[in-house]
């Protein structure tokens, strides 16, 4: 029976939506009796199939144990080929081969909480989300937050105190504030340095303005240790002052410091 890559899309969106890790098997060759034909796909969470098939039987009892293996691996692997002699390795009569390809979205390796839905955020969410991880955009105006199109990964909060917002969030996500500037910026940077340690702070600004974030958390006793923890300007050195030039160097930021810090990429294909 052919796969029905709409279904697959749709499964996979729901798993994403859920945070529930999951592995694409997918046959990419066979010799032999093998009970499937190539191109055949399965979704396979720690519960067992959720979408699609590879077979049936015991060449798919063994893909859905190899499967969920590799969700329960701490090793990092993202994706792998395995070739069984349907014979010596499955245990069936019949001859052949099978040659699986598993993919491994483990979901939840990577946060980025952002404040602010302007024109930077507008070109940087979309950059964002062209990788593995998952973004939750907060803003005061709801129809900044409509411009962004809908995304399995992407969720947007309107909230008026957007200070209040933090305490709600993964506190080990990436932080990044752009709002409309310094007066929404400061409440929402002095929260997250009262109350949490987040593995990265980011501000959109320039240079005099970090120093005035910076007088005015001393002035609201912030430890002076936490007053140098967060970057501001954010990004790194490069390109113009145009909103995807900007979105460019906050990302190349973003990436740096994750792979400094050796948060792991788990990838899995678009479909």
């Amino acid at each position: 029976m052919a796969f029905d890559v709409f279904r697959h899309s749709r499964a996979v969106t729901e798993l994403l939506r859920a945070n529930t890790p999951f592995v694409i098997v997918t046959m990419v060759d066979r010799r032999g009796s093998a009970p499937q034909i190539e191109g055949a796909k399965a979704i396979v969470t720690t519960e067992g199939i959720a979408e699609g098939t590879v077979g049936g039987g015991r060449v798919e009892a063994r893909a859905i144990a190899h499967a969920q293996s590799l969700l329960g691996s701490d090793d990092g692997r993202s994706c792998e080929f395995v070739v069984w002699n349907l014979q010596t390795d499955i245990g069936m009569t019949c001859g052949g081969e099978v040659k699986f390809f598993f993919e491994v979205c483990l979901c939840n390796d990577w946060r980025i909480a952002l404040f602010g839905a302007g024109h930077i955020a507008q070109v940087l969410v979309p950059l964002l989300l062209q990788m593995n991880c998952r973004v939750t955009c907060l803003d005061q105006r709801q129809a900044w937050l409509d411009r962004m199109a809908e995304h399995p990964r992407l969720t947007k909060i309107c909230r008026e105190d957007l200070a209040g917002a933090v305490g709600e969030l993964d506190s080990q996500s990436f932080f990044v504030l752009m709002t409309q500037g310094h007066a929404t910026d400061l409440p929402v940077l002095a929260e997250v340095l009262r109350t949490i340690e987040p593995p990265y702070i980011g501000v959109l600004g320039s240079v005099q303005k970090a120093k005035i974030l910076r007088r005015d958390l001393k002035e609201m006793a912030i430890s002076d240790e936490k007053i140098e923890s967060f970057f501001c300007p954010m990004g790194l050195p490069l390109g113009n002052n145009t909103p995807p030039e900007i979105a460019i160097s906050i990302t190349s930021q973003l990436i740096q410091q994750r792979d400094r810090l050796g948060i792991i990429q788990q990838k899995t294909k678009s479909f």
